[in-house]
Order: C-alpha cells, then sequence, then structure tokens
C-alpha cells in the first residue's frame, strides 16, 4: 500500500480546512462505517510480502451466498464480456467528443441502442443513462413535458428508490403531485385506475415489480390512453426473454436497469440505465443517440445524430440536464447481449424463474412460513416468516453463511415480517438446499 502524502503534508492540509485531525475531519461519518484497525506491519515490505499480506486479510472477507435481489442482481457473466470490452478499440467509459474520430466506440452505441429497441419492443432508444432510477425519472419528466400536466401517477410496486429519485426532480415545485396505485395481492390494482388517472400526465408501472410479481398489463394501456396520459413502463431486461415486452402492451417509454446484462454487483455502481420510447417522443429523449449512415466514398459509417442535451442546446429547451453517457457499462450489456441472443435470453429468464420457483416451494414448506402473495412472479418473491425477518437474515448470516433475503418491513410496514427473496441462474439446486437449511437452523 502507497500514500504520497508525508505527514508534514497532511497537517498542512488538515490546517488549511480547519481541522486538527483526520478523525475530526471524518467525524459525522458512523463508527461502525469507518475501516477497522488493519494491524499492518510496521517493517519495511517488498511488492511480494505486501501481496501476501493483502491476500491474507482479504481472505477475511465473508462472502456470504447470496439470496438478495431489490433491483440488483447476481448474475453468471461469461469471460468474454471482459475479453471484448477491454480492447483498446473499446475501452472507453467516456464520452465521444469528437464523434466521428470515434467510430468504434459510435458502432458500440449504436449496436447497444439497437439491443435496447429489440428488448423492450421499442422503435428508439438513446446512448444509456445513469442507471434505472434515473431512466425512470427522465421519463416520466418527458411525460409532463409532452401532456403539460402535473399529476403522476404510479404503482406501488415501483421501486421505491426510482420513487425517490423521480421527487428530486421536482422537490421545489410544490404544483407536482403523486398519486400511488393501491396495491391488490402484491400486484397493482387495475380497478383503480380510470378514477386515479383523471388529469394525470402519466402512469408510471414496473413489471416485475419490486415484489418481484408480474403485473398484468392487459388493457392498461386502452386506460391510460382514455385518460389523455402516457405509460411509463419499467422492465427488467432479463425478464423479457419470456415476458412481453413493453412495446407489445403500448407503453410510450420503456426503462429498466441494465445492470443485469453483464455488469457486476457493486457497492453502489457504476450501473447502467436503459431508455426506449416511441418514435413520437425521439426530441424528449434525453442523452445522444448514435446513427448509422455513409460516407462521401460510400462506406459504413457512424454519427451522433440527436443530441437534445444542455450542452449542445439552451439549457431551458434542452430534454435533459444529464451530460455523460455510461459507454463501458453499456458496451457490456451490448456483448453480454450478444453472447445470449434471443434463444439465450429466453433460456437465461427460463433459469431464473425455475429457480425462484424451486426456492419459494421450499421456503413455503417450512413450519411457520408461507408466500405473502399467490399471483405469478419472476425471480424473487415475498416470503412470510414467524418472528422478526431483519433477526432471521442477522442470525442466518452468522450461523450458516447465507443472506436469506431483504427484511421487507422498513418499506412495507403493512406487508408485516417478510423477506424479499431473490434466487437468479447463479444458483444451484444445492445452493437453494442450503437456504432452506440456513432459515430452518434460523428459525
Amino acid at each position: 500500500m502507497y500514500t504520497p502524502h508525508t505527514k508534514k503534508d497532511k497537517e498542512e492540509m488538515l490546517k488549511t480546512i480547519g481541522a486538527s485531525s483526520f478523525e475530526e475531519l471524518v467525524k459525522q461519518v458512523p463508527s461502525k462505517f469507518l475501516w477497522p484497525d488493519f494491524k499492518l506491519p510496521q517493517q519495511s515490505l517488498d511488492e511480494s510480502q505486501a501481496a501476501a499480506v493483502m491476500a491474507g486479510l482479504a481472505g477475511k472477507n465473508c462472502r456470504p451466498l447470496n439470496f438478495v435481489g431489490a433491483g440488483a442482481y447476481e448474475r453468471y457473466t461469461p469471460a468474454a464480456v471482459k475479453a471484448i470490452t477491454s480492447r483498446t478499440e473499446f475501452l472507453t467509459a467516456y464520452t465521444p467528443y469528437q464523434p466521428e474520430a470515434s467510430q468504434g466506440t459510435l458502432q458500440a452505441i449504436y449496436e447497444f441502442q439497437s439491443t435496447v429497441c429489440a428488448l423492450y419492443g421499442m422503435d428508439c432508444a438513446n446512448a444509456s443513462m445513469y442507471d434505472g432510477a434515473s431512466s425512470f425519472a427522465e421519463a416520466v419528466r418527458a411525460t409532463v413535458r409532452v401532456t403539460g400536466k402535473k399529476k403522476i401517477v404510479y404503482s406501488a410496486g415501483v421501486n421505491p428508490q426510482y420513487m425517490d429519485t423521480l421527487k428530486t426532480y421536482f422537490a421545489h415545485s410544490p404544483e407536482y403531485s403523486y398519486v400511488k396505485v393501491p396495491m391488490k395481492d402484491g400486484a397493482m390494482d387495475k380497478a383503480a385506475l380510470p378514477a386515479l388517472l383523471e388529469g394525470a400526465a402519466c402512469l408510471a408501472v414496473q413489471t416485475p415489480n419490486f415484489l418481484g410479481l408480474i403485473e398484468d398489463m392487459a388493457g392498461v394501456a386502452d386506460l391510460v390512453k382514455k385518460a389523455g396520459a402516457q405509460l411509463v413502463a419499467a422492465a427488467d431486461p432479463v425478464s423479457l426473454g419470456i415476458l412481453a415486452a413493453p412495446g407489445e402492451y403500448g407503453a410510450d417509454f420503456a426503462v429498466g436497469e441494465g445492470q443485469s446484462l453483464g455488469l457486476p454487483l457493486a457497492y453502489g455502481g457504476p450501473y447502467l440505465g436503459l431508455f426506449s420510447c416511441k418514435k413520437e417522443h425521439v426530441r424528449q429523449m434525453p442523452g445522444r443517440i448514435c446513427g448509422l449512415t455513409k460516407d462521401k466514398d460510400g462506406k459504413r459509417g457512424f454519427v451522433l445524430t440527436l443530441q437534445a442535451r444542455e450542452q449542445h442546446i439552451r439549457r431551458d429547451k434542452a430534454a435533459s440536464n444529464i451530460c455523460s453517457n455510461e459507454a463501458l457499462c453499456a458496451l457490456a450489456a451490448t456483448v453480454y447481449s450478444a453472447l445470449y441472443g434471443p434463444e439465450g435470453l429466453k433460456e437465461l429468464a427460463e433459469a431464473n424463474a425455475g429457480a425462484a420457483a424451486f426456492a419459494a416451494e421450499r421456503l413455503s414448506a417450512i413450519k411457520g412460513c408461507s408466500l405473502k402473495f399467490k399471483g405469478p412472479f419472476f425471480n424473487e418473491f415475498v416470503l412470510s416468516v414467524p418472528g422478526n425477518a431483519a433477526a432471521l437474515r442477522e442470525k442466518a448470516l452468522a450461523m450458516k453463511g447465507v443472506d436469506i433475503g431483504l427484511p421487507l418491513a422498513p418499506l412495507y410496514p403493512e406487508f408485516g415480517e417478510t423477506l424479499l427473496v431473490c434466487a437468479t441462474e447463479t444458483k444451484t439446486e444445492a445452493d437453494i438446499i442450503k437456504l432452506e437449511a440456513a432459515v430452518k437452523e434460523a428459525l
């Protein structure tokens, strides 16, 4: 481990900012989030010795068998994804400021857009957003511009983080209102829609929803259009291997989180926002669109064809203030999707659904446990448990090294003591048996 700052450097920096010590500088951070005492050797070590010490420390990390989802999913990424994204003609995470000179990057963006359009069944897609939450918020904001209305209707099953992000967009505008469509057995109560949609800019819905349940979207678009509103649909891209694409049931905007497409789990990212829409709304789309063209010699080339963002047009006319794109993450998602292809993605989705169904069957058979909702689900489900769900999770982790799911009481206290349990294609039958054993022993 190497740090360039001497003791004198640190003292001068602290003096400049008015802190007496580094501990004072970070005193607002709860102690449980600060680093432990690693007890590093005081003597100098050569490179191989230092590597051995650090490897020993890393070996103390607990990597539990993980059954937590809630919008960030543990999936297997083929080795070819890293190999291809590491190639020099592609390896950039940033914006092509001299676009026509960046043909490799532009082609990757074009293929990414084509992939998103195919997955979501939409006409147009952009060159990527920060994450699923920002895509969702930008889509809802676009419906406000299209309709001129300021009432936002949303399903109670939308990821709470998506709604938190959306509300920051209109935080200082009290004229905006948010109306929640209640749940019925864990899914959107369609019977409540006609009354709630009156005067609305949009209906924003997620399927599979935050609880893993698949929403019944039949006829929803007709109700939305009848009210003069727009339909925003958020969907996990892997689920679209077996579920209807938003374009098929009439969505105006379709968005999602691209982390499922070849991006590893991390502490907060970087993730990848997927954003698509119908052709008539293309100028409401944030970010960029890359297009296919020919040069003066008739050779195929790629160009940026639309950039409705604040760096290129007047800020007050811009569709969005988002400037960057997640180019490297988008490239990984494109390579991942191309490796699987339509049939592979279908098999992947079926494997997810099968693993979750098997886990639900085993866990709901445990005395005192049951499925909270009866509806169809994709790769996660809500399990009612006896006693305190958070304590049960901690106990299973400590005793068996298994993270059995996310306690839902902080988000949905009305559900009682429940866990949101996720099983992706990375979970084998043996893993799910270990999950069952961990829950039994913790109980």
